[in-house]
């Protein structure tokens, strides 16, 4: 059966419904600009199940959870679930953390970016610019041989495990439901102000992560692939699926009256560009040495790629450190140890960049 979401109108399709799904999820009450964010959902899921204590972000979200499902709905369906695994996966765990630490200082991963842009944050265009400029740096690690090395299949029993952790988090948020007021419930912890409070209801937001799982799987969908391929290929192809989410998320917007155009002000936000722009260099190197954007990531681990479920653990403890150790940002601005991360984090995934190349016959 031929693939449709992976011709170019397909990718299209599929930037568009992104788009959308992100607009009608900020109108039903996720926070704004944020309809989705995989890192700062990720991160919201790390202080839902304790393992940071940022009482403005604890919230176990739904749309995660589907990424993995519907990816893992395709995978099967489509007889493309491979479990593997066996790529360099403590460097992929440290790349997850720090992708994550640079996302949290611009506040948003490359999704939210785009989003926020088409929600009018003009704070977006430091960060997308700095998202390139990692990408870039990137390739040209990529040109000069830069490998993690080939994955091994596995045990079809590996490729379960990250979908079934993200399984036993939704029966947890369908035994211990939130109730007003209350911050903690069962096991899971629960913002009861802050962005952490904000949300869709739950049944849309784990239709609308099934259906964006489900389609993104089968369309390759990646915001740094679109870049990086852009850069190194001259390849368009994935980047019209980009292109497709902000102007889809655009329209969106302004008919929801959710438009606001402007630097200041903005929705989770802060207007040091300097970091909102070198935050995501750290992000986009990190993804960029990793193969895929933290969205990618989800949707790769949900087809059975150990790999990347180990970047996904990364960056889920990088949420955790960003917030124990004072490294996130805020709406006041850069957090108190943010600025140490990121020049610490560069200088790692330079290392990383320039060291990882293939074994010589015979090492």
């Amino acid at each position: 059966m031929k693939n449709v979401f992976v011709s170019k109108w397909g990718i299209i399709g599929v930037g568009a419904v992104i788009g959308i799904g992100a607009a009608l999820l900020q109108y039903f009450g996720n926070p704004g600009n944020m309809g989705i964010c995989v890192a700062c959902f990720e991160r919201d899921i790390a202080g839902a199940v304790g393992l940071h204590r940022a009482g403005v972000v604890q919230y176990l979200r739904p749309e995660i959870i589907g990424f993995v499902l519907g990816s893992l709905a395709a995978a099967l369906i489509f007889r493309e679930f491979r479990p593997r695994g066996g790529s360099a996966p403590i460097v992929r765990f440290v790349l997850g953390v720090f992708a994550m630490i640079g996302a949290l200082v611009f506040l948003g991963c490359p999704w939210r970016a785009m989003l926020r842009l088409s929600g009018g944050d003009f704070n977006a265009v430091l960060g997308i610019t700095g998202l390139i400029v990692g990408v870039w740096i990137g390739t040209r690690f990529l040109k000069k041989g830069y490998t993690l090395g080939r994955a091994n299949r596995t045990s079809t029993a590996a490729g379960w495990v990250l979908p079934a952790v993200f399984f036993g988090l939704l029966l947890l948020l369908l035994i211990y439901p939130q109730a007003e007021g209350e911050a903690k419930i069962g096991v899971l912890f629960y913002s009861i102000k802050g962005p952490g409070a904000m949300h869709a209801p739950l049944l849309i937001s784990i239709i609308a992560g099934l259906i964006i799982g489900f389609i993104a799987q089968r369309s390759r969908f990646c915001t740094m692939g679109a870049f990086r391929d852009l850069i190194l290929f001259r390849d368009f192809h994935l980047f019209l699926g980009v292109a497709a989410l902000v102007i889809a998320a655009f329209v969106a917007n302004t008919v929801l009256g959710q438009f606001s155009p402007g630097f200041e002000n903005q929705p989770v936000a802060h207007t040091q560009h300097v970091w909102n722009a070198l935050g995501m260099v750290l992000a986009g190197l990190a993804f960029a040495l990793a193969g895929g954007c933290p969205g990618r990531q989800l949707f790769l681990s949900g087809e059975g790629d150990g790999d990347a479920a180990v970047f996904v653990i990364g960056m889920i403890v990088g949420a955790a450190i960003s917030h124990n150790f004072g490294l996130a940002s805020s709406p006041a601005g850069v957090g108190s140890n943010g600025i140490a991360a990121v020049v610490i984090g560069l200088a790692v995934c330079l290392t990383i960049g320039a060291t990882m190349k293939p074994l010589k016959a015979g090492a």
